[in-house]
């Protein structure tokens, strides 16, 4: 990471997250509300209403700091010697000054990857159980397999899943086309395990604990760049590694897992564009060549079309992904707004709109041309599900779709057969999605979500004494799709924070919070007649999860706090982490589908709809 000017040497690096350095430096008010410039009438009214709810303005900083807070850790800012823990020593602990240094130097990756491999263990632990199709695996693990060997998905006879279950397993696999609903992408994903593992639980289970064991590392990296400290980055993590419904989906062959892995790395490579961007240009600035016309480029964006090719991977998984491609792309165009106005360009909102010219439809190219490929196996075959529907038709207009309503219809007899065939294979798919009113058990309402008010059962037996390892008269064995539910109630009190940090104190981190979460949220209120389910909210597990961490950041405090203030601050997080930590161990039982006496089930069932 480059190190702006105003740096302090190695006897004392700013930013740096260890107990001696003052712990987290993360949520300072001067890296979250910059001090007003000269002049700036109307910063220094903001900054008077701020005062009299309390808020001291932080001293006036430099464009390069604002424009690139350092990073807590690491090689380029962590000095090669780093003083020996007062925490550790007290305790009686001396490591090698060699080995503490880098430890310290190397811990922005060492305390996310260690979380990760825990995340890792609980996943991977006993994911061949309970060894059943459980939920909608009966459709996507037979999807999966059918993609691979035939290139699209295949009809499957109705004794199937007992034929692939059984002990002397025959996989009846049979050409004929299937008709499918989602994207392929996820698809493609679950069917990585099966090749490699054959058509088994663990098999068809394999990706999605890669990719769970994936969002927890990935999650923990965000935190520590978002929030500027390592300690809150691995406590986002570890919070995302005990929710409860990350936990069931990473061990369940579903396709919303994959859409909410695509859409953190999207987010995530957004959030390294926005640093390699302002970084690049806090070093113009330091040398006196950044261009003073009303607009100029921001130069090359790897990273935007990294993201770009992650939400193309999104939306080829399920097209919920439509509002969350829509969603980012705003999202980089406040950042963009806010990177010009920090420098003083004369007119921000003009360069955010060129800007908005440029990658708006560069991303939507990438993400297009990802989504089509995904429909690889289809285009190459001859026997997918409406191949070939384009045959003998002269065009695609309105009258030809045979009824089906899209969003907008035209005529498209200039596009080769094939891309006819598929537009024709996507308007029933849309038809299906916005009529899809079939009553189910488990379906629930989105302003019932935060709240866990029904959970969705992936599985459940009630094995009798002697059946299964139960040891009593009665046992329950359940897989049960809930969120951790103290981390959820939680975060609705850490959505009201992250509300007030964004409205009132223009907090953009909270801002970003808000926006990943409400793409993943709020698009399912538009629906309240359609059959949706819980699970659907695993998209936006990973904001909750950086909402909470945002707040418990501010319990604990900014470094310049005083001792009791941080004491105080700490220790109620640290109870807060606990009870999450607690209540998913409670929890466990009834998220790996163990055999347990009845009377312990039904004391984890809280409440009525959750049965």
């Amino acid at each position: 990471m480059w190190r702006v000017s105003g740096e302090k040497g190695p006897e004392g690096p700013v930013g740096v997250d260890h107990s001696e350095a003052g712990a987290v430096a993360l949520l300072d008010e001067a890296v979250a509300v910059p001090g007003p410039r000269d002049g700036d009438e109307a910063t220094s009214g903001w900054r008077r209403a701020l005062e009299r709810l309390g808020h001291r303005a932080a001293e006036p900083s430099s464009v390069a700091e604002r424009l690139v807070p350092p990073m807590p850790d690491g090689p380029k800012v962590t000095p090669r010697r780093v003083p020996p823990s007062p925490v550790l020593l007290t305790l009686g602990v001396r490591l090698p000054d060699a080995l503490w240094s880098w430890l310290c130097r190397w811990s922005g990756w060492l305390g996310p990857i260690a979380v990760a491999v825990f995340a890792g263990v609980l996943r991977f632990s006993g994911l061949d159980t309970p060894r059943s199709l459980i939920f909608d695996e009966t459709y996507y693990a037979k999807d999966a397999y059918s993609l691979w060997e035939a290139g699209y998905e295949t009809s499957w006879p109705d004794d199937s899943n007992g034929k692939i279950l059984s002990p002397q397993q025959s996989i009846p696999f049979r050409p004929d086309p299937a008709y499918i609903v989602h994207p392929p992408v996820g698809k493609w994903i679950i069917g990585i395990g099966e090749q490699l593992f054959g058509m088994n639980p663990f098999g068809w289970r394999f990706a999605m604990a890669v990719l769970g064991t994936l969002s927890v590392l990935m999650i923990a990296r965000i935190g520590r760049r978002l929030f500027r400290s390592t300690l809150l980055g691995c406590v986002a993590g570890l919070l995302l590694a005990v929710d409860g419904l990350h936990f069931v989906m990473s061990r369940s062959a579903l396709l919303d897992l994959v859409v909410m892995f695509w859409c953190l790395a999207a987010f995530g490579f957004l959030l390294l564009d926005r640093d390699r961007t302002r970084g690049l240009l806090a070093r113009r600035i330091e040398r006196g060549d950044l261009p003073s016309g009303e607009w100029f480029s921001l130069g090359w964006r790897p990273y935007r079309l990294a993201a770009g090719v992650c939400l193309g991977l999104t939306l080829g998984t399920k097209w919920s992904g439509l509002v969350i491609l829509f969603s980012f792309f705003l999202l980089g165009l406040c950042w963009d707004y806010g990177t010009r106005k920090t420098i003083g360009t004369k007119a921000p909102l003009a360069g955010a709109f060129w800007d908005g010219l440029i990658w708006g439809p560069a991303l939507l190219v990438i993400s297009i041309a990802v989504y089509l490929s995904s429909w690889t196996g289809w285009f190459l075959s001859d026997r997918g599900y409406g191949r070939d529907w384009a045959g003998g038709r002269a065009g695609l207009s309105p009258d030809s779709v045979g009824g089906l309503k899209m969003p907008f219809q035209f005529d498209m007899s200039w596009m080769p057969e094939s891309l006819r065939s598929l537009w024709h294979y996507h308007a029933t798919m849309w038809d299906f999605h916005t009529h899809l009113t079939s009553p189910h058990t488990y379906q629930s309402n989105p302003w019932s979500w935060l709240l866990v008010g029904r959970p969705v059962s992936f599985f459940y037996e009630s094995p009798k004494q002697g059946q299964s390892g139960c040891k009593v008269s009665e046992c329950a064995s359940e897989v049960l799709g809930i969120g951790t539910p103290l981390l959820w109630w939680a975060g609705i009190a850490a959505i009201l924070y992250c509300l007030y940090r964004w409205l009132v104190r223009r907090d953009w981190r909270a801002g970003a919070i808000l926006c990943a979460l409400a793409a993943g949220y709020l698009p399912w209120f538009m629906y309240q007649e359609r059959t949706i389910f819980l699970f659907y909210a695993v998209v936006f597990v990973p904001y909750l999860v950086l909402a909470v961490t945002m707040m418990l950041g501010a319990l604990i405090g900014p470094a310049t706090a005083s001792r009791d203030r941080r004491l105080i601050g700490g220790t109620a997080a640290g109870v807060i982490v606990l009870l999450v930590m607690w209540n998913f161990l409670y929890f466990l039982p009834i998220f790996t589908g163990q055999t347990i006496p009845m009377e312990d089930w039904r004391g984890r069932m809280w409440f009525n709809t959750w049965i």
